[in-house]
C-alpha cells in the first residue's frame, strides 16, 4: 500500500513528528509512504520536507501562493498520480480543505488526522470553519485524543467516521542519546529543567517562565531551557527580562538534534492550557525523563500522577514551581518516574502500534471507496 501524506507545515511540531514516525515505520514494512508538503509563498516552513529527504523518505513540495491558490488542487491530483498513492492522508486544516477540493468525486480515498485546532488570525479562523464542514465528507477522520474526538463530534462529523488513534513514536533515537547542551548551558552540577513545544498561548510557555522565577528564588543555580519557536517568542523574551531571569533561561529555538536535547535535561515540564496528546511529552518519556505536566486533554492518559510523572492544575504557577523544586531535591524520585515513563511509552505508545492502527483505517477507507 502507498500512502501520500499532505500537510501545510508550520515547523517541526507534533503533527510533523507523527508523519515522520508513521512514514518511517511504513517504509520499513511491506508498505510505503510519501509526503506532499506545502511550500507557502509567505512562510515556506520546509523543515519537514528537509527532514524527510535526509531520512530517505520520499517528499514533494506543493507550491502555494497566498492563502487561496486554485492551482494547489491540480498539484495534489498530479501528485497522487505521480506517486501512485492508494490513499491520501491529510494533516491540518489547510491540507484538509485542499485535499477535499482536489479529490472529491474521484476514486482516491482520503482521510484526515485532526491533531488539534489552533487559534489564529482571520484566515486561520475561516479555514477552521471550512475545515469543520469538509471533514464531514471525509471517508475517515482520526482524532489523536478524546478531547479532539469530542470537538469533531461537536463540529458535526458523524461518529461512525471518527476513530481514535493515539500518537506513537520511534523509540530508537531516544535510547541512550548523547547530551548536546551540557557544556554550553549547564556549568558545574546545576540541574536543567526543560520545556519543549510551540511558543504560543495554548502551550503555556509563559506559565513555565513564571514558575522558573519562583524556583530560581530558592535554587538560583538551576538552568532552564526553552526549545521551540512560535509567534510568542518576542513576548517571552520580554517576560524573562521582566522577571529578571534572563541569565538562567536559554531559548534554543528549533533543533535538529532533539533526542540529544532531551538527554541534556534533568526534568521536563509541559505547562499547556490546551492539549491533545503532545508528541513532546511522549518523546520526553521515551528519553526516561521525569515529567511534570498540566492535567489537560489526554495528557493524564500517559502521565499518571505519582506513577509515570506528576500532574498539576493548568495555570497554577505556584504548584508547578513547588513540584519542580520537589523533583530537583529528590534524585531517587526523578529516576523512578523516568524509568516508569519509559516503560509506559514502550508498552502503549510505540510507532509500530500506531502504524498498525492506521493501516486498518487505510484499508477501511479503500474498501469504503470501492
Amino acid at each position: 500500500m502507498k500512502v501520500l501524506h499532505i500537510i501545510s507545515s508550520g515547523g517541526m511540531y507534533g503533527a510533523e513528528a507523527v508523519i515522520l514516525n508513521l512514514s518511517r515505520t511504513l517504509n520499513e514494512s511491506s508498505h510505503s509512504s510519501a509526503l506532499g508538503v506545502f511550500s507557502n509563498s509567505a512562510n515556506p516552513n520546509l523543515q519537514l520536507h528537509d527532514a524527510a529527504m535526509r531520512e530517505g523518505i520520499e517528499s514533494h513540495l506543493i507550491p502555494c501562493s497566498g492563502q487561496v491558490d486554485r492551482t494547489v488542487t491540480a498539484s495534489i491530483r498530479s501528485l497522487v498520480a505521480q506517486t501512485g498513492a492508494d490513499v491520501v492522508h491529510a494533516h491540518g486544516y489547510k491540507a484538509d480543505v485542499y485535499v477535499y477540493l482536489a479529490l472529491r468525486g474521484t476514486a482516491t480515498p482520503f482521510i484526515s488526522t485532526c491533531h488539534n485546532w489552533l487559534k489564529g488570525g482571520l484566515f486561520v479562523s475561516l479555514y477552521g470553519i471550512v475545515d469543520r464542514l469538509v471533514l464531514r465528507s471525509y471517508t475517515k477522520v482520526i482524532a489523536v485524543s478524546d478531547e479532539v474526538k469530542a470537538r469533531l463530534l461537536k463540529a458535526g462529523v458523524a461518529r461512525k467516521k471518527i476513530s481514535l488513534i493515539r500518537n506513537g513514536i520511534d523509540l530508537r533515537p531516544f535510547t541512550n542519546a548523547t547530551p548536546s547542551l551540557r557544556s554550553g548551558t549547564n556549568p558545574g552540577n546545576a540541574l536543567t529543567v526543560g520545556w519543549i513545544g510551540r511558543l504560543s498561548p495554548e502551550k503555556g510557555p509563559d506559565i513555565f517562565l513564571r514558575a522558573a522565577a519562583r524556583v530560581l528564588a530558592q535554587y538560583p543555580e538551576t538552568r532552564f531551557i526553552v526549545a521551540g519557536d512560535g509567534p510568542d517568542l518576542a513576548t517571552l523574551h520580554a517576560l524573562t527580562e521582566e522577571l529578571k531571569i534572563g541569565e538562567s533561561v536559554s531559548f534554543i529555538g528549533r533543533r535538529e538534534d532533539m533526542p540529544a536535547v532531551y538527554a541534556s535535561l534533568d526534568v521536563m515540564v509541559s505547562s499547556s492550557r490546551q492539549e491533545g496528546l503532545p508528541m513532546a511529552i511522549l518523546e520526553g518519556m521515551a528519553s526516561s525523563l521525569p515529567l511534570i505536566a498540566t492535567a489537560v486533554g489526554d495528557v493524564p492518559t500517559v502521565v499518571r500522577d505519582g506513577s509515570t510523572g506528576i500532574l498539576v492544575e493548568s495555570e497554577n504557577v505556584e504548584l508547578l514551581a513547588a513540584e519542580i523544586i520537589r523533583l530537583l531535591k529528590d534524585r531517587a524520585l526523578r529516576e523512578r518516574l523516568g524509568r516508569a515513563a519509559r516503560g509506559v511509552v514502550e508498552e502503549e505508545f510505540s510507532a509500530e502500534r500506531m502504524a498498525t492502527e492506521y493501516l486498518n483505517i487505510y484499508r477501511e477507507a479503500i474498501e469504503a471507496r470501492r
